[in-house]
């Protein structure tokens, strides 16, 4: 970060409202991409974001095979595209991915849609869009669409499915309610929904690996309909060892209880940065780490916006709720440490010592006297709470850095 800016320009960090200074990305300036920050802090606070820079810029990246790969395998052709990263847990991409699967032109679709790139105008970090009467119900529209999807998927989570066949799934139960799968094509991602196993934190990528009996999957849905985005994920256990597995109990149902607890908490004219104290908190007293790079977002119209929702303690926030402001807010929690690496994809989180992480999210709507849970599970919603383990069985986690 040591080459000056050329002119005076505006700082990229997210809703950042000042000029930028000389400090600049060392991944962009190896690219000659000129983009540079007004202070190390406001970069590291927009890292999770700015990083779809580099991704953007190598359009190819997605349909282009690797340049070393594991030998196929001769049946079925699939393949390790980095065998020789340092993997941090057991689990494994299986490549190749398939086909980018394609939306019917007659559904609405958001702009990134051919370019990749989402291009929102610039707003201030503490812009919150409050909607009317009509984008309210919109967003009742769409995340309701967008729970239907998750179900749909869910329902099919068995040992031996692929996470490409779930996302085939995702797929065509947004084309049958006539939307677009958010991701699909965000920042270049190549799939219509985010499959998160085991030591994923975020962002998997769907491919042909089978799930395992004893495995846990996050799948994450977004649905973009009728001009407004929906959003939500929940884990799953993956057959009855996943159930019989008291560290999978543990981490599942105290993130599902994070999630709950900083809901509960949501009304009018609460801080933005308390959630965070409520779901650490929580997660502390099992044990349990609070993945910190990762925030929950406004969402509306938009995709991401005003306000990011920070999960872990002392955090800061900015903002507080209001009556008519939609936001997610969406806990990732880890047996081990909170920290995270991202694999050369350029999209798949894990947990840095490759321990197993989980994810809860819904959409809110905060109301005049509290808020409404937009995404909110179905009677019939498959997955569901299950009894958490018995003291004794609670084994030890390391949730330092």
């Amino acid at each position: 970060m040591d080459q000056a800016a050329a002119q005076p320009r505006k700082c990229p960090g997210v809703d950042c409202p000042n000029d930028a200074s000389t400090l600049q990305c060392p991944k962009c300036k190896e690219q000659n991409i000129p983009s540079f920050f007004c202070s190390q802090d406001c970069f590291k606070r927009s890292w999770s974001e700015h990083k779809a820079v580099h991704k953007s810029k190598n359009p190819l990246r997605n349909l282009l095979a690797p340049k070393v790969v594991s030998d196929p395998d001769p049946e079925t052709g699939h393949y390790n595209p980095f065998p020789s990263y340092d993997y941090t847990g057991p689990l494994r991409p299986v490549y190749p991915l398939s086909k980018k699967r394609e939306i019917p032109k007659s559904i609405p679709h958001p702009e990134w849609s051919e370019s990749g790139m989402p291009n929102y105008p610039y707003t201030r970090r503490n812009k919150i869009t409050i909607l009317d009467d009509k984008g309210i119900e919109a967003m009742r529209v769409v995340c309701r669409l967008s729970r239907e999807v998750l179900d749909e998927a869910a329902a099919a989570i068995r040992p031996g499915i692929t996470t490409d066949e779930l996302d085939a799934i995702v797929h065509e139960a947004c084309i049958k309610r006539n939307a677009y799968p958010s991701p699909l094509n965000y920042n270049h991602f190549p799939k219509s929904h985010c499959s998160s196993v085991n030591e994923v934190i975020c962002h998997g990528i769907p491919d042909h690996r089978p799930l395992e009996d004893g495995d846990i999957v996050n799948l994450d849905i977004s649905l973009f309909h009728n001009g407004y985005h929906g959003d939500l994920n929940e884990t799953y256990y993956v057959g009855n060892k996943s159930k019989a597995n008291p560290d999978n109990v543990r981490l599942i149902e105290t993130t599902r209880q994070c999630l709950e607890k900083a809901i509960a908490h949501v009304k009018p004219g609460v801080a933005i940065k308390e959630f965070g104290d409520i779901i650490e908190k929580h997660a502390k007293s099992q044990n349990l780490g609070v993945i910190r790079t990762y925030v929950g977002h406004g969402i509306n119209t938009q995709f991401h916006c005003a306000p990011n929702v920070p999960h872990y303690a002392k955090n800061k926030g900015v903002g507080k709720c209001a009556p008519g402001m939609t936001f997610t807010i969406e806990p990732m929690v880890s047996i081990g440490s909170y920290r995270d690496v991202t694999w050369p994809d350029n999209w798949t989180s894990v947990t840095v010592d490759g321990k197993r992480s989980a994810q809860f999210e819904h959409t809110l709507l905060v109301t005049e006297t509290g808020v409404e849970v937009l995404t909110a599970r179905f009677e019939n919603s498959p997955g569901g709470p299950v009894e958490m383990p018995a003291k004794e069985t609670v084994t030890n986690g390391d949730h330092k850095s």
